[in-house]
């Protein structure tokens, strides 16, 4: 027996099962969208990237950011942002320079090169949410309900970060 069959065998359990696969839901769809974004950019022949480069370029988009900005925002977990962004910079997709105020720190915003692959990931983005829609997969209430619940979630775990001590 597992550790979270026990769990969720327990008396108490109550909304733990729910919470648990919750929990592998958003790990999985995490991994998924992963995999989705290197099919379509294997389907396009665009082989030099990864799907955390990609995700990052749709990321950053029209904005100047700095590593930590990206960090902060927390879309990259598991991934050395440092070594994607010095890739990206390495294969022309990504311009940096270090700040004049800060010269520690570097910003980063796209090249023309990097302004295409991202909007080939929000060309992909749409589709998908076209696709949803047409199917009746989810529509905009839905997906608004989704993520409103989300966010509570993000909110909850921030928090249970923030005052742990």
């Amino acid at each position: 027996m597992t550790m979270q069959t026990s769990l969720m065998a327990a008396p108490e359990a109550g909304i733990m099962a729910g919470y648990l696969d919750s929990l592998a839901l958003v790990e999985r769809l995490h991994r998924l969208l992963l995999d989705v974004v290197k099919d379509e950019f294997e389907r396009l022949g665009i082989l030099e990237i990864n799907a955390v480069q990609a995700l990052l370029l749709f990321n950053v988009g029209d904005h100047e950011v700095t590593a930590g900005e990206l960090k902060t925002r927390g879309y990259y977990q598991g991934s050395n942002v440092s070594y994607n962004l010095k890739k990206l910079v390495e294969t022309g997709h990504m311009h940096h320079q270090r700040c004049e105020i800060d010269r520690r720190s570097v910003r980063v915003r796209l090249t023309p090169k990097g302004r295409n692959l991202s909007n080939a990931v929000a060309e992909l983005f749409a589709r998908h949410a076209a696709g949803m829609e047409d199917r009746g997969i989810i529509g905009r209430e839905g997906m608004e309900d989704v993520n409103q619940l989300l966010r509570r979630m993000e909110r909850y775990w921030t928090d249970q970060i923030r005052f742990i001590y």
